[in-house]
């Protein structure tokens, strides 16, 4: 007797860690929403004293959205299988992403020297509190980066396995955007 075969709809899922990683982005979108959203109702109410941003944060700036353009490299060297070219890029990924942290630590230092403090105005507070909130993710997505560092020189990212850079990428350029669109809004909001 002969089996009917039947048309079997095939059965789409999304990789588990792309799926959480996007979970954990729309989180931090929350967050900072809310955040931005009460410095703005917070500066309307007055008492609010603008300060200069210290220009080492317009080179910190710089230097995260290049590490951006080399984590996105990395993905394309581990799709084409180019592993010593993806250790190198994923090497300079995470060189930018501790430059970038650094720069941010000695950008606070510079506005404690200003006289600008968390327990200041409330502008000097907000100002803290986003960009320490932002340096949390920072170190976060370095811990992702470092993962991703360690397991390309293990041999265990290459063209046949990228999910894992792939979703070190996608955190990686989402901080990159968050903290392009906070240094846009704490310049502009002032």
């Amino acid at each position: 007797m002969m089996a009917k075969v039947q048309n079997i709809k095939p059965i789409y899922t999304v990789n588990p860690w792309k799926f959480i990683i996007w979970l954990f982005i729309i989180s931090i979108t929350m967050l900072f929403a809310a955040f931005t959203s009460a410095y703005l109702v917070r500066r309307a109410e007055g008492n609010w004293v603008e300060f200069e941003i210290p220009s080492i944060f317009y080179v910190s700036t710089a230097v995260l959205l290049l590490s951006s353009i080399t984590m996105h490299l990395s993905v394309k060297a581990a799709r084409k299988d180019d592993i010593v070219r993806l250790r190198r890029l994923i090497t300079l990924t995470v060189v930018g992403g501790i430059a970038f942290l650094v720069l941010q630590v000695l950008g606070w230092q510079e506005l404690q020297k200003a006289g600008i403090y968390v327990k200041g105005n409330p502008a000097e507070s907000f100002y803290y509190i986003l960009t320490g909130t932002h340096l949390f993710h920072i170190i976060t997505g370095l811990g992702v980066l470092l993962y991703a560092f360690y397991s390309t020189f293990r041999g265990k990212i290459h063209a046949g396995n990228t999910t894992q850079i792939e979703v070190c990428a996608t955190y990686w350029h989402f901080l990159d955007i968050l903290w392009v669109y906070l240094f846009l809004f704490l310049i502009y909001f002032r």
